[in-house]
């Protein structure tokens, strides 16, 4: 089944009078329960990709359709929405509430859900389970290490029961050991549940565990490899 399909999309931006080409016609598809790299030197377009697959920018032209909707024809609280139900983001730099323990940062988007406090703690509880911080539920940000706040940062994604995760260079402040307890974890629930996961990353150790990797290179898709 299609999470994900690009057609043909462009991102243009104006220069004064100079147009800069970030990403140039691009025709792709990713399948429920991928777990996909996106790679490509700095300036390729695969931050520019990413942030139009997660409805934080528009395409200057083409369709992105994502589980059946074409999220560049949604407008204000309408995309607002559909980020909230629908995708799940990691971060380089986790974006955890600092005042927030590590159960009510994972619980806040689940609040703005408008699910019930019960359900909201019984799915806190058991994610923060699944990614190895059962003890840390009510420790903040600032007593938990790089590794653990990108744990939770993981958990909170998968929170909303999104249609896929994308994670914005994920591993890049983490050390190898944090970083491989990390991947673990994700292809772990990549495997038992089935979770599309796409990432953006220069991190070798991510793409060697990626099921399939796209390279990018002057905003066009130069190879597109899958290994499973």
């Amino acid at each position: 089944m299609k999470v994900i399909e690009l057609k043909n999309v462009e991102k243009i931006y104006n220069d004064s009078e100079v147009k800069v080409y970030a990403v140039r016609g691009i025709d792709l598809e990713i399948e429920r329960g991928e777990f996909t790299a996106i790679v490509g030197p700095s300036g390729s377009g695969k931050t520019t990709l990413l942030n139009m697959l997660g409805g934080l920018d528009n395409p200057s032209k083409g369709d992105i359709v994502i589980g059946g909707t074409h999220i560049n024809e949604l407008k204000g609280s309408n995309l607002i929405d559909f980020r909230l139900n629908n995708i799940g983001f990691v971060f380089q730099s986790y974006n955890l509430i600092p005042v927030l323990t590590a159960k009510e940062n994972v619980e806040f988007i689940m609040q703005m859900q408008g699910v019930s406090a019960k359900e909201r703690s019984k799915r806190t509880i058991k994610l923060l389970e699944e990614v190895g911080l059962g003890d840390r539920l009510d420790s903040r940000p600032a007593r938990l290490s790089g590794g653990q706040q990108q744990r939770v940062a993981v958990a909170r994604a998968l929170a909303s029961k999104p249609k896929f995760i994308l994670a914005d260079e994920p591993t890049a402040n983490l050390d190898s050991k944090s970083t491989e307890n990390l991947l673990d974890i994700m292809e772990k629930l990549n495997k038992e549940e089935k979770m599309t996961f796409v990432f953006s990353t220069h991190d070798q150790r991510v793409v060697k565990k990626a099921h399939r990797v796209i390279t990018i290179e002057d905003g066009k898709v130069i190879s597109d490899e899958k290994r499973i």
